[in-house]
């Protein structure tokens, strides 16, 4: 067994590496009302909480490539607010209630209304928060935190963001010009801002981006429309972070174990969350492509505010899960404020056990 303890930077540089560390990283993404829960349990008040229970610390750096509509509020209760987006989208929120937004109407819902988006989408520094990089970027470094770049593109953060879930699919098969458009412009918005940071002298270890392409137990669209649409500027993304020695970190919800090796194909080197309610095993994912790609995530969610459950699966799971690197551990999508603080702390004793080398 490693006795030394890694850094973040370390541990995580060997599972892409596909090498045993000390132990398997460990992160994950609390809802506010999870992180709410816990300091009413104990945790310090505006503490770091991955630093407070003891887990990898990854840092994320993103850019607004928003068509930077005017922020509206239209409507706000006690219980809930109605505004509309930078990207054009209206939107209802509730305040005390851990929830996604129930999107009320979009601005752009045709090729001619996104052409007036896309005149709004150009380059402009202040899109980047260089503060935060500034003053942060040298302790993060010397800390040995992992460091991404967060990418804002593709099949899911046009549905939901932009443009409408009907209007996308409709048009992916009667106007597939409009869809490769906007999948393009939002990458080229990245490339071009990060670019300018990369050139001041900054370095990142990998870059990640959400796409969710699939639901409980099937995709959003055909494995065809997959190559024909999406897959080139996927692989585009990965080719540039390649280029700048980055790793390619790709978040997709939902059962899309059709579209694994084609995500193996054009360079993703991890993928997350191997989301085990839609129907996805990380076990088999493990066993056919664990040579190839790092599994991050796979662990059941709806099992977290069960102890005796959760300990079980993860005694299961982990161990085979962490063979020959090649795994991150975290929930199969988020942490539920149904997950008390004692809950959590005993599932991340039992990674830290069950997950070391």
């Amino acid at each position: 067994m490693l006795k030394k303890e890694m850094t973040t930077y370390e541990r995580m540089t060997r599972m892409f590496d596909h090498k045993e560390a000390d132990r398997v990283p460990i992160t994950d993404s609390p809802w506010a009302g999870t992180i709410m829960r816990w300091t009413q349990e104990g945790m310090p008040e505006g503490a770091d909480w991955r630093e407070f229970f003891g887990i990898d610390l990854i840092e994320q750096f993103g850019v607004d490539n928003s068509p930077r509509y005017p922020y509206q509020v239209l409507e706000e209760t006690e219980d809930y607010i109605i505004s509309k987006s930078s990207w054009g989208v209206t939107m209802k929120q509730f305040k005390h209630a851990d929830s996604t937004p129930e999107f009320l109407d979009f601005t752009v819902t045709t090729a001619e209304k996104w052409k007036e988006a896309k005149a709004r989408m150009t380059f402009s520094e202040d899109r980047f928060d260089w503060a935060h990089l500034e003053k942060n970027y040298r302790r993060f470094r010397e800390e040995g935190r992992w460091l991404q770049l967060g990418f804002w593109f593709g099949f899911d953060v046009t549905h939901s963001w932009m443009v409408g879930t009907e209007t996308l699919l409709v048009a992916m098969l009667e106007e597939p010009e409009w869809v490769v458009d906007m999948f393009n412009h939002y990458l080229d918005m990245c490339i071009m801002h990060y670019e300018k940071v990369l050139e001041k002298g900054y370095t990142f270890d990998a870059i990640t981006w959400p796409d969710d392409m699939g639901y409980k137990g099937t995709q959003f669209f055909s494995l065809d429309l997959y190559r024909n649409l999406l897959k080139p500027v996927h692989k585009r993304a990965a080719d540039w972070a390649h280029a700048h020695g980055m790793k390619v970190h790709l978040h997709s919800c939902g059962d899309i174990r059709p579209l694994i090796p084609e995500l193996i194909e054009i360079g993703i080197d991890a993928l997350n969350p191997l989301e085990v309610k839609a129907g996805v095993d990380p076990l088999k994912v493990k066993e056919q492509y664990g040579d190839k790609l790092v599994l991050h995530g796979g662990m059941n969610a709806v099992l977290w505010d069960d102890k005796d459950a959760i300990i079980a699966e993860i005694e299961r799971t982990v161990p085979k899960l962490k063979e020959n690197g090649g795994y991150i551990f975290s929930s199969d999508h988020s942490i539920p404020n149904t997950v008390t603080l004692e809950n959590f702390r005993a599932i991340i004793d039992k990674v830290k056990e069950c997950g070391a080398y």
